[in-house]
């Protein structure tokens, strides 16, 4: 039997943690559901865990659609594995809890508001090695820091972020949808991913210009790299015009982004910062690619995290995605800073 699909108790005793922080009780009806490329350890962990707590679990499994390329698509955030299946959203708009062990997530999938209007929540467990899960302890003032993020950012009109290596970016953000995620959901016809700490905006269309200038050191976890080289983007009316740079990074970038030949794949999904202490930058140079998903980079304490691809607020769908975590910079709301190179300001840190 491969390593892969044996489970140890330290991971269902820390998954069923989580759980119990999403209001998983006795007798509730859970759902994992996975694909048929999903990771067994990771399947498997989460249905012990929440037989743990006595809730009545089912598991439904989809088979992985086949990728119609023209390259390898990672980290999208919207699995294609419903498919629109009926027996599956059957089963799912019953639950009263959804374990989500897709390869992407259901975060822009498309059956997510069909799901999440039935009143289930949903808790997307990223798809990584399940010995990750270990470091990120359930940290219950995570959900104060992060909603007092969501209110600063709720209550400004601009948002603008500066770095010593060039980045000059101005986001609007009238019309925008504005939220943050701390790892769990408690309410009806919520969702939730973990490891969390993030607080994003989805700007309107038409709302993002300037410059995004990615460092050394700066992460494109599409590819589950840190950058070696600069890379210079710009920006007009939401969309990356130029992108700039020599080397491998920059040429990566042009060419994955081209082979889509889709014009949304070049332009502003979300914008925002990370606010979770135990996620590390450092985290993914321990990992071979396969066993890690780089969620916690989007979500350690300070980052920046500019994405390019889908946004929904501004009816852009597409399947080119870059989540392109930064560090050293500065983000303001209103000239108020709530991060400041790339330090959280007091009142947002742990």
């Amino acid at each position: 039997m491969s390593p892969d699909f044996r489970t140890e108790w330290q991971w269902i005793a820390r998954f069923a943690q989580q759980f119990q922080a999403c209001a998983v009780a006795a007798g509730d009806v859970a759902v994992v559901l996975s694909e048929s490329r999903s990771r067994p350890s990771l399947v498997e962990t989460a249905r012990l865990a929440l037989g743990s707590l006595g809730a009545s679990v089912i598991e439904v499994v989809l088979p992985t659609p086949p990728n119609p390329g023209p390259v390898p698509i990672r980290s999208t955030g919207a699995s294609q594995a419903i498919a629109a299946n009926k027996a599956a959203l059957g089963a799912l708009t019953n639950a009263d809890f959804v374990a989500d062990c897709t390869v992407e997530g259901l975060l822009h999938a498309p059956e997510l508001g069909t799901i999440l209007n039935s009143g289930a929540r949903v808790l997307m467990i990223s798809n990584e090695h399940p010995e990750n899960f270990e470091r990120w302890s359930h940290d219950p003032g995570l959900a104060e820091r992060v909603n007092l993020g969501v209110a600063k950012l709720e209550a400004a009109s601009v948002m603008n972020v500066s770095s010593p290596s060039g980045t000059n970016l101005r986001v609007n953000l009238d019309g925008a949808f504005r939220a943050g995620s701390f790892g769990w959901c408690t309410e009806p016809g919520s969702i939730a991913h973990w490891p969390g700490g993030l607080v994003l905006a989805f700007p309107a269309a038409g709302s993002v210009s300037g410059s995004v200038v990615l460092a050394p050191g700066d992460v494109n976890l599409t590819f589950k790299q840190y950058l070696q080289n600069p890379v210079t983007l710009t920006i007009e009316n939401d969309y990356i015009t130029d992108i700039d740079g020599v080397g491998t990074d920059a040429e990566l970038f042009r060419t994955y982004l081209a082979a889509f030949d889709e014009p949304e794949a070049y332009a502003v999904s979300h914008v925002g910062w990370g606010m979770n202490e135990a996620a590390r930058w450092e985290a993914m140079a321990m990992w071979d690619k396969a066993d890690h998903n780089g969620t916690e980079l989007r979500a350690f304490a300070g980052n920046f995290l500019y994405s390019t691809g889908a946004n929904e607020v501004a009816e852009r769908f597409c399947r080119g995605h870059f989540d392109l975590p930064m560090r050293a910079c500065t983000v303001t709301l209103d000239d108020a800073p709530v991060v400041i190179d790339g330090i959280l300001v007091d009142e947002l840190s742990a």
